[in-house]
């Protein structure tokens, strides 16, 4: 089949209020969601990228929908529930960092199950991409995503996938059975440093790589925040320096990466050429508020990789 998509996403979109100023009760509006931030990150990079969700028949899920439009990616073939609302959440700003609350009980994504999966779009991509997040949702979005890893897979994709760990959503133990299990589908895991920690008991980046790749992936970007990332297969290691910025917002900065190396394994770069260039995209996107309006433009990565030479 043609592939018509590089690369699908596949999750909970949501509609963000990010705090202005800490201590202060004034938020801006904005768009969340991981597997959607990623999906715009890769779009900017010049990705042909498409989003599947379920969202409510409400303003929230007109907003999403108009902003993907806006950015590119198609989500023609998202489905409106007459009843279940879409997610929305907050970001607020302290000296710990940013804290996310939540109000997506019951949202439309979490109502998803894998018979209502666009099969033709699954074969139609190029890679999927998807995350513990889409799963910790409901038992049922769980399913979906397992459903549509295999599906991809099948038709030949690749399939990555973010450990994105929310222990809000989901106990630990439940969390670690389903994503070890979710991670024998996939080809690519991408994984924070902090919830590879909690998921598997070590500590060392090389240690969680090499219990990553026993799993079944051949390639883990584990992503170091500040401190860059480490990019491993079954033959070489590769560890990114970070490009050094004023950050002001991490929202979906992890997100920005994934969208970004992914797409750039797909233009055909090399793992470590691949890495660089999406921690250069993760650091820019913290230097505006928000998980989206930030994320940088394939040009102004270029540039700033430029400037590092």
């Amino acid at each position: 089949m043609t592939k018509t998509l590089d690369m699908l996403g596949l999750g909970e979109a949501l509609v963000e209020f990010n705090q202005v100023n800490p201590g202060q009760p004034v938020y801006r509006r904005g768009h969340g969601g991981d597997t959607s931030n990623a999906m715009i990150a890769a779009a900017r990079q010049g990705a042909r990228a498409g989003y599947w969700t379920a969202l409510g028949k409400d303003e929230f899920g007109d907003e999403l929908m108009a902003l993907w439009a806006q950015e590119g990616v198609d989500a023609g073939r998202v489905p409106r529930h007459p009843e279940a609302p879409t997610g929305i959440y907050f970001v607020s700003h302290g000296a710990a960092g940013h804290v996310f609350t939540y109000r997506r009980k019951g949202s439309a994504a979490s109502l998803m199950r894998p018979e209502d999966l666009p099969a033709d779009l699954l074969a139609a991509t190029r890679a999927l991409h998807v995350s513990a997040i889409s799963q910790a949702i409901s038992p049922n979005a769980a399913e979906t995503v397992e459903a549509a890893m295999t599906a991809a897979r099948g038709a030949g994709a690749l399939v990555a996938y973010d450990t994105n760990l929310r222990l809000r959503l989901w106990d630990i133990e439940t969390a670690r059975a389903t994503i070890h299990r979710a991670l024998r589908l996939a080809d690519i895991v991408l994984p924070s440093l902090e919830e590879a920690q909690q998921l598997t008991g070590l500590t060392a980046p090389d240690a969680i790589c090499d219990f990553y790749l026993g799993l079944g992936p051949r390639l883990v970007a584990l992503k170091l925040g500040a401190e860059g990332a480490l990019i491993a297969d079954g033959e070489r290691r590769s560890r990114i320096a970070p490009h050094v910025v004023t950050a002001v917002d991490a929202t979906g900065a992890g997100d920005a990466f994934d969208g970004s190396f992914v797409w750039r394994l797909l233009s055909g770069d090399e793992p470590n050429r691949a890495g660089r260039y999406a921690a250069t995209a993760a650091a820019l996107s913290t230097t505006g508020f928000g998980a989206v309006a930030p994320i940088p433009t394939r040009a102004q990565v270029e540039a700033a990789m430029g400037e590092r030479r």
